[in-house]
């Protein structure tokens, strides 16, 4: 397993490198964005309208955070569950998203994207939206305001602590082990 310091935007020569297993500190501009978001920007999509943000090369982080205490650009900033986002995230891996961001296993038709379209899902550390907002050193709403929490955030993160989960050559940390092959089965 690598570690890698990685910027935004991301490209296919970075995401081809990366491996599941490998530790990534994430560091630039990601955006956020949940369910209801996602299909709003389904429907844009669908109307051939402009998204709020350029995908090329965009990371998502699945996060629906809570309201930023003093002094602090963000609140809690927790990884929501992902297969939540895995009927949309083909979609947008198609016209450039390079990266999404959340916790739990994905379908197989967004492993399959992943594989097409050189992109890569990275585990946030569930539980630890506290610690993690504290990579967050900004963060404003670029779209759909009226979704409160689940408006679409533009975030800058420093060294972001990211693990990769599903990389675009197949590989699937959360894949069982076979234990044939081990010799153990």
């Amino acid at each position: 397993m690598a570690e890698y310091k990685l910027t935004t935007p991301l490209t296919d020569e970075v995401i081809e490198k990366l491996r599941a297993g490998d530790m990534v500190y994430l560091s630039g501009t990601i955006y956020t964005g949940r369910d209801a978001a996602h299909k709003r920007l389904m429907d844009m999509l669908d109307k051939g309208e402009p998204l709020p943000f350029p995908l090329q090369g965009a990371a998502i982080y699945y996060v629906g955070p809570t309201p930023p205490p003093p002094g602090r650009p963000i609140g809690s900033a927790g990884p929501t569950t992902s297969y939540r986002m895995d009927t949309y995230a083909p979609r947008l891996h198609a016209l450039g998203l390079k990266a999404s961001i959340g916790k739990g296993k994905r379908s197989e038709a967004v492993k399959q994207a992943l594989k097409d379209h050189k992109a890569v899902y990275f585990g946030a550390t569930g539980g630890a939206g506290a610690l993690l907002s504290q990579r967050i050193t900004a963060a404003k709403v670029v779209a759909f305001d009226d979704l409160g929490t689940e408006a679409i955030r533009e975030l800058t993160v420093v060294d972001f602590p990211l693990l990769v989960i599903n990389d675009c050559h197949g590989g699937d940390l959360y894949a069982k082990p076979d234990l044939k092959a081990a010799g153990i089965g």
